[in-house]
């Protein structure tokens, strides 16, 4: 009893120490699981572990049979993938741009083959388990990826770099994992192509793909006719996806991974009514069960396990997968792409492997070890290895290195809008080329879609339900805009999220005669109109002018021009340093510099 509690302690515990101190969680918690399993032997007089996760009959020591420990990790890493599948968004990946889409296909396949033949070379592997290494190492979790995004503000090319392949390869990468250990798996770790072995591969497969999709769209079937009530809806889910593993596995063994993973995809690509409540409910247990996973799984590993690491070979091939594969990988994959040298160089430095690689390598090497595969009790100390290695090395080094290749923000001075309507929309576009970083936010999909159109940054979410923080970097912002046509949804976006952002948040009036004793009046973005009036400008007159000025009082007098006429509405100042000032409603604290320009939208007037 104390072993289990102290687990979920110690792993929430390192989730929250990792927020804190702003670092992906995968490293307190293995480094956690290090130290009450394998180093902990170190000094107990008796030289056991403080925390044994496999029962042992003869001691009385240890918490889960064998088995059990093993159907245990299994039935985890499974309702994990599934999470992973949820996320994983067919348009998505077509709204990607082609140096997205390389990385996650040809860069991981780089890594891939170059991994598998690193590791067979350097270490006279199994090339079966060799190859199994390397489709674990595709992965650059989102997990790991987030927190150093959100600690570090890097330019936007390489941020959504980053952030997008992240999202797109986790599940990509468990799949192609599942595929090489289904391959080991059908004939016993050769690589001899006989016609059994293949048809075992293709049995695994057919079936995984076939029982995933026909669960998926069962329960999406089941949701959609209302037959399952709101408060079971998220233990429904919970069981059906374990009764799908089983079944699967039971059908065909090994395949229930795979199920799962084609199941959670094709829920996350179907217009399923709450998916936003399954979502939130997974990534829930999915935390917990992370948490508990990691600190087993490390304290599973044997001091002689970690013995394999002292040969200089097993370093050599992190080295390879640091210095070689992964600049390799990111420099075919970006060869024609608008980003410069020194962004190609930090997206080649930052590769963090994730949880999904040391959760299944870690599953994978239990059950290859118990099938007698040859070499298999490496697979999990070498994958845990490149893990803590490149996290390691990502979270200390990033920022001085990007500091030195000067492709840090110069400061935070991204821009938030909620709203993607064709004001927003044109608001945005003219602040981004002004080089300011962008993120437009809007319920509806259509206007999300119309800004990606426009190369702007688009994000359909719910500021009601959804947790805009982990959506956008709003680490890196430092303006809010809240112009959408309700003022629930602007006052919640300002209210809710204005800690975020030092320069201020910012809300449309909904009334062009909004009470004095408003608390947002002194906030209100654009400061004389309300949101009617600059949607009817917006249509008749789709564009954004600068009207320069040379003296504070011509500045006031070009305002003054411009608010006469209906079809123009002044926005902002953009100052002479290339910065935002808002247009304050007592036009007595308005500041002026020489150089600096009244912005407005609509129709283009001249001034004497």
């Amino acid at each position: 009893m104390v072993e289990l509690a102290g687990i979920i302690i110690l792993g929430i515990g390192a989730q929250w120490l990792s927020w804190k101190l702003k670092l992906p969680a995968i490293l307190p918690l293995i480094i956690l699981g290090l130290l009450v399993g394998p180093i902990s032997t170190l000094w107990t007089a008796g030289g056991e572990k403080w925390l044994e996760p496999i029962y042992n009959p003869s001691t009385g020591v240890g918490i889960f049979p064998e088995r059990y420990f093993f159907f245990f990790v299994s039935l985890s890493i499974g309702i994990i993938l599934f999470e992973g599948g949820l996320t994983l968004k067919r348009k998505e990946i077509k709204g990607l741009g082609p140096v997205i889409l390389r990385l996650i296909s040809l860069g991981s396949l780089v890594t891939f083959i170059g991994a598998g033949i690193a590791t067979y070379f350097l270490l006279d592997l199994n090339l079966s388990v060799a190859f199994l290494i390397g489709a674990l190492i595709i992965v650059t979790g989102p997990t790991v990826i987030a927190p150093i995004l959100q600690n570090i503000p890097l330019k936007k090319n390489i941020s959504t770099t980053l952030k997008w392949e992240g999202i797109i390869i986790d599940p990509i990468g468990a799949f192609v994992s599942v595929l090489v250990f289904e391959f080991i798996i059908s004939h016993s770790g050769a690589m001899s192509f006989t016609s059994h072995a293949l048809l075992s591969f293709a049995e695994i497969v057919l079936i995984g793909l076939a029982l995933g999709a026909i669960a998926g769209y069962f329960l999406f079937y089941l949701v959609k006719k209302d037959l399952i009530p709101h408060f079971l809806l998220n233990v429904i889910t919970l069981a059906m996806v374990l009764g799908v593993f089983v079944f699967s596995d039971a059908v065909a063994e090994e395949s229930g991974l795979l199920a799962v993973v084609v199941m959670g995809t094709v829920l996350g690509n179907l217009d399923m009514p709450k998916l936003r409540d399954i979502l939130d409910f997974k990534e829930s247990l999915s935390i917990l069960l992370i948490s508990i996973l990691f600190i087993v799984l490390a304290a599973h590993i044997n001091l002689e396990d970690l013995e394999l690491l002292k040969n200089w070979r097993s370093f050599a091939l992190l080295g390879v997968v640091i210095v070689l594969l992964r600049p390799l990988g990111v420099f075919l994959s970006t060869r024609g792409s608008n980003l410069s040298i020194n962004e190609k160089l930090l997206i080649s430095f930052v590769g963090p492997r994730g949880i999904v690689a040391a959760g299944i390598a870690s599953l994978f090497g239990l059950r290859l070890v118990k099938e007698n595969i040859a070499d298999a009790e490496y697979i999990t100390p070498l994958v845990f290895m490149v893990v803590l290695g490149t996290v390691l090395l990502t979270a200390t080094a990033t920022r001085p290195l990007a500091k030195l290749l000067k492709v840090l923000l110069k400061s935070s001075d991204g821009i938030l809008i909620i709203g993607a309507r064709l004001p927003a929309r044109l608001i945005g576009k003219y602040l981004q080329e002004k080089e300011k970083v962008v993120t437009l936010i809007d319920v509806n999909a259509l206007n999300i879609q119309k800004a990606q159109e426009d190369g702007l940054e688009g994000v359909k979410a719910d500021v009601f339900h959804d947790d805009i923080a982990s959506m956008a970097s709003l680490q890196n912002m430092s303006l809010l805009f809240a112009i959408t046509g309700s003022s629930e949804v602007n006052s919640h976006a300002c209210r809710e999220y204005g800690k975020f952002f030092k320069g201020g948040t910012y809300q449309i009036s909904t009334s062009l005669h909004a009470p004095e004793s408003d608390p947002l009046q002194n906030t209100q973005f654009p400061p004389f109109d309300d949101h009617l009036t600059l949607l009817d400008a917006a249509r008749d007159y789709p564009q954004i002018h600068e009207a320069p000025a040379a003296t504070i009082d011509g500045l006031l007098d070009t305002l003054a021009n411009i608010r006469k006429e209906k079809s123009s509405i002044p926005l902002l100042i953009w100052t002479n340093d290339r910065q935002i000032r808002i247009i304050p409603n007592d036009l007595s604290n308005l500041t002026f510099e020489e150089g600096d320009a009244l912005v407005y939208l609509g129709k283009k007037m001249v001034f004497n």
